[in-house]
């Protein structure tokens, strides 16, 4: 029997702009917080939900849920990549899921779409107009061949996701209803009321 696929949950931002912990916030309609119903969401999708980066606010609502550090500490998102695909080979997973603490409308249809597109591109990420940057965010990634260009990346002070995407194989996800609603984050406090 095969482990479940592994959903990184990005959490480790500042939240700066928000002003409190973005994966705390409700998801709309609900008292559930977004990491909570993230985790839920994936397992009943057939995934191994992981919190990525410093997940101390979250660990009463994600309760039994690995945390991983960012790695190498301090080096932004590309570090919680780093560890998420370094989890995901030492489980024997060949690829995993990223998305943020802060997208409440990711559906179990949007996580299937991620995971299941037929590609053998190191990344299938969405793209929400062919001029538009990639989304780093309700991507696979292919553990194998990216951990080594990633750590690579990384050690010569790369932080941005579209400068890696650039070095590398990328797929475009397609932008199905479900996906482009998934997309959708929480920023700022304007955003709530979007």
């Amino acid at each position: 029997m095969t482990a479940p696929s592994l959903l990184a949950i990005f959490v480790g931002g500042k939240s700066r702009r928000m002003g409190e912990h973005k994966g705390l916030l409700s998801i709309p309609g609900s008292s559930e917080p977004i990491v909570e119903a993230l985790v839920r969401r994936g397992r009943e999708s057939g995934f191994e939900p992981v919190l990525v980066g410093e997940a101390t606010p979250y660990a009463r609502l994600a309760e039994g849920v690995l945390r991983l550090d960012d790695d190498p500490p301090g080096a932004g998102p590309l570090a919680g990549l780093h560890a998420a695909l370094r989890h995901a080979l030492k489980t024997h997973r060949s690829q995993l899921v990223a998305i943020g603490c802060d997208m409440p409308f990711v559906s179990a249809e949007a996580l299937a779409a991620a995971r299941d597109h037929r590609s053998r591109a190191i990344v299938v990420a969405p793209k929400r107009a062919a001029d538009a940057p990639w989304e780093p965010m309700l991507a696979r990634y292919d553990a194998a061949r990216l951990v080594d260009p990633l750590a690579e990346a990384i050690s010569r002070g790369e932080t941005s996701f579209q400068r890696l995407f650039a070095s590398i194989e990328v797929e475009a996800l397609p932008l199905s209803e479900a996906v482009e609603r998934a997309l959708e984050d929480w920023d700022r406090p304007e955003d709530l009321v979007r």
